[in-house]
């Protein structure tokens, strides 16, 4: 069925259809209106068995779920920004004790100075926190990754917290016809959760036990091994998922134009529509460029993007994040994926705080790049003049 709706909408209809057990809601702009819409569901009898409930902060909302997910409840909540980093401590936990929790982040630039507009800064500082990470790029991508998040989080092989990525604002308010999927097709995909470990009061058990310096490395290596497993079901689940509706997004990442490439672009999330659309005019003027659009960010296809990368003279990479005193940590990871390779590499931070990114200042950025004329390692895009900023 398509419908043309709001980002909101198509993240709300898309879990609603994965039959969640307990959702825990507490709302920040600009992802309210995903848990608005689950209410409204809710007080219409649209989700069957599900608890909803209104937590008191986002920190309080993740610990409701760490409960109702040790008990093997199918659980899901929104957040971003802020509310992100509130909730990060409960999350880490989270991916520590191995529960499934699906979450849904509504990109949006970290205070201060205040600012409700859209970034990658929220998501990145999770990077290393245990949590799948994927970034889209329409609506229509969101609304049917939610049930790969569930299906991949709840695999037995995985069991880890999964985080889908999307540009608040760019696509949260964004109008666009979606094709909504049905009852059935997401049945076919995404079967009851059957936790391979819960607790009961029949069968008590401790997550998140004290553990000393003799045990405590071990549930990391376990992790860590779990993360790397998730790479092969993620891919799994994506290919399942375009067999069975017949919409492929693509494996963990996404090329075009990239075979005989001079230079690569490399972009996530929204912003990738505008970088492609730039690459192709510029090959239409028979520059050598192509781009790379990255989707899975953890586990991160490292192996993947250097056999895409080890033949290209020059890496460029559009940021929508800084690791102060360094660079961007997209750009960290690309260069480490890398290793070994001899490519000019450069990296740009633009749209930070939701600033615009203009198609021009794109292709001014890669034309320069690709005619030598800036100097290699990371750059800030989209800003003002030098002389105009406060230092």
């Amino acid at each position: 069925m398509k419908k043309v709706v709001r980002g909101f909408y198509s993240i709300a209809y898309s879990v609603k259809l994965c039959r969640p057990d307990v959702i825990a809601a507490y709302p920040i702009t600009p992802q309210t209106e995903i848990v608005e819409n689950l209410a409204k569901m809710y007080a219409d009898g649209e989700l069957g068995n599900c608890e909803y409930v209104t937590a008191e902060s986002e920190f309080g909302a993740a610990s409701i779920l760490v409960g109702a997910s040790a008990t093997g409840a199918r659980t899901f909540t929104a957040t971003c920004s802020q509310g992100l980093i509130l909730m990060s401590e409960v999350l880490i936990n989270a991916a520590g004790m191995r529960l499934p929790i699906v979450l849904v982040n509504t990109n949006r630039a970290l205070s201060a100075p205040l600012s409700i507009w859209n970034d990658h800064q929220d998501s990145m500082i999770l990077r290393d926190a245990g949590l799948m990470q994927i970034y889209v790029e329409t609506n229509q991508e969101a609304h049917d990754m939610v049930p790969v998040a569930f299906k991949v989080a709840e695999n037995p092989k995985v069991m880890l917290p999964f985080m889908i990525n999307m540009d608040g604002y760019k696509l949260t308010h964004a109008y666009e016809p979606i094709d909504l999927l049905d009852q059935e097709v997401v049945d076919s995909f995404l079967p009851p959760y059957d936790p391979p470990v819960y607790m009961t009061t029949k069968n008590p058990l401790t997550f998140g036990c004290y553990a000393p310096p003799n045990y405590y490395a071990e549930f990391r290596v376990v992790l860590q091994n779990a993360m790397e497993r998730a790479e092969k079901e993620l891919e799994k689940a994506y290919k399942e998922w375009a067999e069975i509706t017949g919409r492929d997004w693509g494996g963990h990442v996404v090329t075009e134009g990239v075979e005989d490439a001079e230079l690569i672009a490399i972009a996530m999330g929204s912003l990738t529509g505008m970088v492609r659309n730039v690459v192709s005019e510029l090959r239409n003027q028979g520059k050598k460029v192509g781009l790379l659009k990255i989707r899975t960010f953890r586990p991160f296809p490292a192996k993947e993007i250097k056999e895409i990368l080890k033949d290209v003279e020059k890496i460029l990479v559009f940021e929508r994040a800084v690791s102060f005193g360094y660079e961007g940590p997209v750009g960290m990871e690309v260069k480490s994926a890398c290793f070994g390779l001899t490519p000019e590499f450069y990296s740009f931070a633009v749209g930070l705080g939701g600033r615009d990114v203009p198609g021009e200042e794109v292709m001014k950025i890669i034309n320069e790049v690709y005619d030598g004329k800036v100097k290699q390692g990371f750059h800030f895009g989209t800003v003002k003049p030098f002389e105009e900023v406060v230092v």
